[in-house]
C-alpha cells in the first residue's frame, strides 16, 4: 500500500543527483514537502522543476544551496523551515564524500574532509532538529550509510571509518530514544549504479565491486520504508550484509575470500567499462 507523506515534512541532504534525487522523487509523489539540500543551485533548480512538472507540487519544494558542513547555515535554514512548513518531520542524512586510495595517498584535507560531511555533519544535523522531531506526529531520521561501515574496506579506510561511525550512532542513538516515538535508522548499500561509483570507476575498490550493485531507486524506496518502520539498519542487498558481517567477526576468513571476491570485481569494473562504451 503506497504511503501518504501528505503535511509531512522532509529534510534531505545531498538531494540534487543519484541517490538523493531518486529520493526526493519518491517523497513527492507521495505528497511530502520538501526541502532539497545541495552545494549546487543548478540541478537543485531542474529537480524542483521536474517535481512540479510530474507531481504538480512545487509549492511543497524548497531548495536550499548550503554545504553540509556549515552549521550556522543549517541553523537558519531550519528556522526558515518552521516558518514556511510549520514543522519538520524527516530528516534524512545522505550526503557523502569519498576521495578514494590508500590512506597515505590521500591528502590530509580529504580526509578531514571525509570526516567533516560524513560524519561530523549527520550527527550536527540530527542533534539540532531532535526538538523538532519531539514535536512531530511522524518524526525520523534516517541515515545512508553504507556496507563499507559493516566491515572494514583497505583502500577506502577513512570513508569506512565515517560510515562505520555514523552507523553506531544510529543503532546508539535509537536505544536512547527507545521509547519515544523518534525512528531512527540507517541503510548500508553496496555499490550503487550513479555517478558516486560510475563517474570515477578506475578508482573504486575491486572488492566494493564485486557485490551486486542496487540502483538509485531501489535505495530511495528503502529509506521511505524505513521512516515507518522496519529494520534499524539495513544493509543492500541482504546476502551483502551476511557476508560483511562474516568478514567483520572472522577477519581471517574475509581475507582467505579477498581474492577471490577481487577477480569477480575486476570482471565487474571490465563489464561495466565496455557497457558505458
Amino acid at each position: 500500500m503506497a504511503r501518504d507523506f501528505s503535511d509531512t515534512t522532509v529534510i534531505l541532504t545531498g538531494a540534487s543527483m543519484g541517490v538523493g534525487a531518486a529520493t526526493a522523487r519518491a517523497f513527492a509523489a507521495l505528497g511530502a514537502n520538501l526541502v532539497l539540500i545541495a552545494r549546487g543551485r543548478d540541478k537543485l533548480e531542474a529537480l524542483a522543476a521536474e517535481l512540479e512538472r510530474d507531481f504538480g507540487n512545487r509549492e511543497q519544494v524548497m531548495i536550499e544551496v548550503l554545504d553540509v558542513t556549515d552549521l550556522e547555515g543549517f541553523g537558519a535554514l531550519l528556522e526558515r523551515v518552521r516558518t514556511r512548513f510549520g514543522s519538520i518531520d524527516v530528516l534524512v542524512n545522505n550526503a557523502g564524500l569519498h576521495a578514494r586510495g590508500a590512506v597515505a595517498s590521500v591528502a590530509a584535507a580529504d580526509i578531514g574532509r571525509m570526516v567533516d560531511v560524513n560524519f561530523k555533519a549527520p550527527l550536527m544535523a540530527t542533534r539540532m532538529v531532535l526538538p523538532d522531531l519531539q514535536q512531530s506526529q511522524r518524526p525520523a531520521v534516517i541515515n545512508v550509510a553504507s556496507l563499507a561501515g559493516r566491515t572494514p574496506v583497505p583502500g577506502s579506510a577513512t570513508y569506512s571509518a565515517t560510515k562505520f561511525g555514523l552507523r553506531a550512532f544510529s543503532l546508539a542513538l535509537a536505544e536512547e530514544l527507545r521509547g519515544s516515538r523518534i525512528r531512527i535508522a540507517c541503510v548500508s548499500p553496496g555499490p550503487i549504479d550513479t555517478g558516486f561509483i560510475m563517474d570515477d570507476i578506475d578508482a573504486v575498490s575491486n572488492l566494493t565491486l564485486s557485490q551486486p550493485m542496487s540502483t538509485a531507486e531501489q535505495v530511495a524506496q528503502a529509506i521511505v520504508a524505513l521512516v515507518d518502520g522496519g529494520a534499524l539498519d539495513l544493509p543492500m542487498p541482504r546476502i551483502s550484509g551476511y557476508l560483511t558481517t562474516l568478514s567483520y567477526l572472522f577477519p581471517a576468513l574475509g581475507r582467505a575470500l579477498r581474492p577471490m571476491l577481487e577477480k569477480k570485481g575486476r570482471r565487474t569494473r571490465e563489464r561495466l567499462k565496455r557497457k558505458r562504451g
